[in-house]
């Protein structure tokens, strides 16, 4: 009459063995990459940089697929869409974490697992070689005076230039037309052609042209001026009210969904944190104007936070009716240190009322 339960007993305890195995066996086969901006931009540069290392240390193939379309929203639909069990990781973008803010999508980073957030990308607002502007101050005195008359260069609705725009009008008033491109590499080709005035940029897309002399730096999204960059001022200069904000920029990292087993999650943090922290592709990452961040765990969860909170808040300061929701709605914090032109108008505000 035990016979059963004691088979039972063995059929249960072999198969929580085979399921250790298989976890310690992870990865078995090869591991599935979608890449959710295209070919040749700087995501796809920098994955396809780091990839040899973290397959040389995981021991496997990680198969990439460039996803590209809605703002990065088709590739992680597809990820989400797939089991959750590490054969399928999403290399992002920053996109992901304005999606619900500008209604480009449903979900966000929250409902992922961040396995990596691999490096930041510095930002620069250029302008054609021939540009009659030298500095972002420049720009700005014309536009003031000529509101609506430029035109910057963007790639669509949260991307890095829309965002940029954002932030200064959220410190200061910059109108312009937004000629819109698929990517950094046609809004630079257009540029060269002085088919735009200017447009932000990530330093890993135009650093190589700025420093080449076929475009020109006006100001650099950082508090200090860069080695990378000699002689291109900090947008600080320009706007000082813009300091509470940096450090910012786009970012790279790895994902999975958020119910991946631990154990997996564990396996591919530590794969990816080794890789990141090889010589030769922070020496890439350096070099290619970007600054390697590595971050994992709660470390990377807190960084997405911040970001999405100094983000979101900047647009919607610059244009809330831009926006298909609030950050408070959203749930989302008030970044503490920023004051921006918004909540310096409503403070003076209060102040003379209560006079």
């Amino acid at each position: 009459m035990f016979k059963p339960l004691v088979t039972s007993i063995a059929i249960a305890a072999g198969t929580l063995a085979f399921a250790g195995n298989a976890f310690a066996e992870y990865p078995d086969r090869n591991i599935q990459g979608t890449i959710q901006w295209g070919a040749g931009g700087a995501t796809d540069n920098v994955v396809r940089s780091l990839t040899p290392y973290v397959e040389d240390i995981l021991g496997t193939t990680i198969v990439l697929t460039n996803r590209p379309g809605g703002t990065g929203v088709i590739g992680m639909n597809h990820v989400m869409r797939q089991r959750p069990d590490g054969y399928n990781l999403l290399f992002g973008a920053e996109n992901p974490e304005l999606y619900q803010l500008m209604g480009l999508a449903d979900f966000s980073y929250d409902d992922m697992q961040p396995i990596n957030i691999i490096a930041q990308g510095l930002v620069v607002i250029a302008a054609p070689a021939d540009s009659p502007f030298d500095s972002l101050s420049d720009l700005l005195d014309y536009a003031h005076e000529h509101p609506g008359e430029l035109r910057m260069g963007g790639t669509g609705a949260g991307g890095l230039p829309s965002t940029v725009h954002a932030m200064i009008n959220a410190v200061d008033e910059l109108d312009v037309r937004t000629v819109t491109f698929g990517g950094d590499g046609p809004g630079i080709t257009a540029m060269m052609g002085d088919h735009i005035d200017f447009m932000p940029l990530s330093l890993a897309a135009a650093g190589e042209q700025i420093r080449g002399g076929k475009m020109k730096g006006l100001a650099v999204l950082t508090k200090e001026e860069i080695d990378a960059l000699p002689g291109v001022p900090p947008i600080t200069e320009a706007l000082p009210d813009i300091a509470d904000f940096l450090p910012w920029g786009p970012f790279w990292g790895v994902f999975v969904r958020k119910e991946t087993p631990q154990d997996v999650v564990g396996v591919l943090q530590d794969a990816y944190q080794q890789a990141v922290a090889s010589d030769e592709f922070t020496r890439f990452l350096r070099d290619y104007g970007a600054e390697p961040l590595n971050l994992n765990g709660d470390e990377a969860q807190q960084y997405l936070d911040n970001w999405q909170s100094v983000t979101a808040w900047s647009m919607y300061d610059a244009d809330p009716d831009s926006l298909k929701a609030t950050p408070e709605e959203l749930e989302i914090p008030r970044p503490a240190a920023a004051k921006t032109k918004a909540a310096a108008e409503d403070e003076a505000e209060s102040e003379a009322a209560a006079e």
